[in-house]
C-alpha cells in the first residue's frame, strides 16, 4: 500500500491533487504479506481479537452503565459549553490504559483525557515505542444528550504509522476494525467505500460551526457550491465509518486531534479511500498539517474537495 499516515514530513511539495490513494485491496489480499522491514515492530504476538475484547469490555464497564444515567456531577465543561469530558470518558481511558498496555508490555498510550491533562503525553508519537492512540467517547456532546451517535476510538501506531484501529459504537452495536494492508471490516463484514453516484450533490461532512473559528467558517463556506452538500458533522469516528460504507462521500475537518482522526483514516484507507491536506500532503497525526483537510471515497472526490477548499 502507499504509505498514507505518516509524522514526518519527507520534504516533497506538492499541489492539491497529490492525494493519499488506498492500493487495490483485491491484490493486496490476494499477494502474501510482505517480509517486515527491520525497523518496524514484530507484532505477531499481539492478540487482535483480544484488542477488540478490550476495546468491548471496556464500553460495557465504564461507559454504557452511564448511558443515559449521567448525574449532573459527572458532566464538566473542559474548554467551554459544548466541550465537555464525562465521568465515562475518563473511567473509559483510564480502563484501556491498562488493558492495551498489558496486551502490549512496553507499549505507550495518548489518550484524549491524558493529553488533557498533561501535554507532554503527546512526545510518545516522537518515540520508538508503539503507541495506543485512545479517545474514550468519541462524540461526548451525544453521548451526554442521549445520542447513540457516539464510539470509542483505539488505534495503533508505530513513528506515525498507523497499524490497525478500532471504532466501537457500543450503543449501535456496531464494531469496525482495520489493519494496515489488510482491509477494514464491520461486524466481521468486508467495507468497501466505492465510488459516489454520478451526477448526485457529494454529502460532505464538515467541522461543526460550535467547534470553528470565524476564519475556519470561511474556508468551509467555500463547499456551499453545486454539486456539494455540505453539513456539520457527529462524531469523527462514525462520520469515517460512514466514508468506508459508502453511506458518506467525504469529510472536511479543521482540526488535528489525533484521537479524533487516526482509527478513521485507516478504516477509510483501507475501504478504497482517499484522503490529504489543502497542501497535498499526507496527514500526519502528530500535527502540524495544513488545514483543513478531506477523507473521501476515492480520489477524484477528495480532490473536489481539496481543490474547492483551495480556492478561499
Amino acid at each position: 500500500m502507499i504509505e498514507a499516515l505518516r509524522t514526518h514530513n519527507t520534504g516533497d511539495t506538492t499541489d492539491t491533487t497529490a492525494l493519499t490513494d488506498a492500493a487495490d485491496l483485491s491484490t493486496t489480499l490476494a499477494q502474501p504479506p510482505a517480509p517486515a522491514a527491520p525497523s518496524t515492530p514484530d507484532l505477531s504476538g499481539l492478540d487482535l481479537a483480544a484488542v477488540e475484547a478490550a476495546v468491548r469490555q471496556a464500553a460495557a464497564d465504564e461507559i454504557m452503565p452511564r448511558f443515559r444515567q449521567l448525574a449532573a456531577e459527572d458532566v464538566v465543561e473542559k474548554n467551554g459549553p459544548h466541550d465537555l469530558v464525562t465521568t465515562a470518558d475518563r473511567r473509559a481511558e483510564d480502563h484501556l490504559t491498562a488493558a492495551l498496555t498489558a496486551l502490549l508490555p512496553g507499549s505507550r498510550v495518548v489518550g484524549e483525557e491524558a493529553v488533557h491533562a498533561d501535554p507532554t503525553v503527546l512526545d510518545a508519537l516522537h518515540g520508538d515505542a508503539l503507541v495506543w492512540i485512545v479517545d474514550p467517547v468519541d462524540g461526548t456532546r451525544q453521548f451526554v444528550h442521549g445520542d447513540p451517535g457516539f464510539a470509542t476510538l483505539v488505534a495503533l501506531a508505530y513513528r506515525g504509522e498507523v497499524l490497525a484501529s478500532w471504532t466501537y459504537a457500543p450503543a449501535l452495536g456496531q464494531m469496525a476494525v482495520a489493519r494496515r494492508g489488510a482491509g477494514a471490516h464491520l461486524n466481521g463484514e468486508r467495507l468497501t467505500a466505492g465510488h459516489p453516484a454520478p451526477g448526485a450533490a457529494l454529502e460532505v461532512a464538515t467541522s461543526h460551526p460550535d467547534f470553528t473559528t470565524d476564519d475556519q467558517k470561511r474556508v468551509l463556506a467555500a463547499l456551499q457550491a453545486p454539486g456539494v452538500a455540505p453539513r456539520p458533522c457527529g462524531s469523527a469516528g462514525l462520520e469515517y465509518l460512514h466514508i468506508a460504507q459508502g453511506r458518506l462521500d467525504a469529510t472536511a475537518f479543521s482540526w488535528e486531534n489525533c484521537w479524533d482522526h487516526a482509527a478513521g483514516l485507516l478504516l477509510v484507507h483501507e475501504a478504497g479511500g482517499a484522503s490529504g491536506t489543502v497542501a497535498g500532503e499526507p496527514f500526519r497525526i502528530e500535527g502540524g498539517n495544513a488545514l483543513p483537510f478531506t477523507a473521501a471515497r476515492d480520489a477524484a472526490t477528495a480532490r473536489r474537495i481539496l481543490g474547492l477548499l483551495g480556492r478561499f
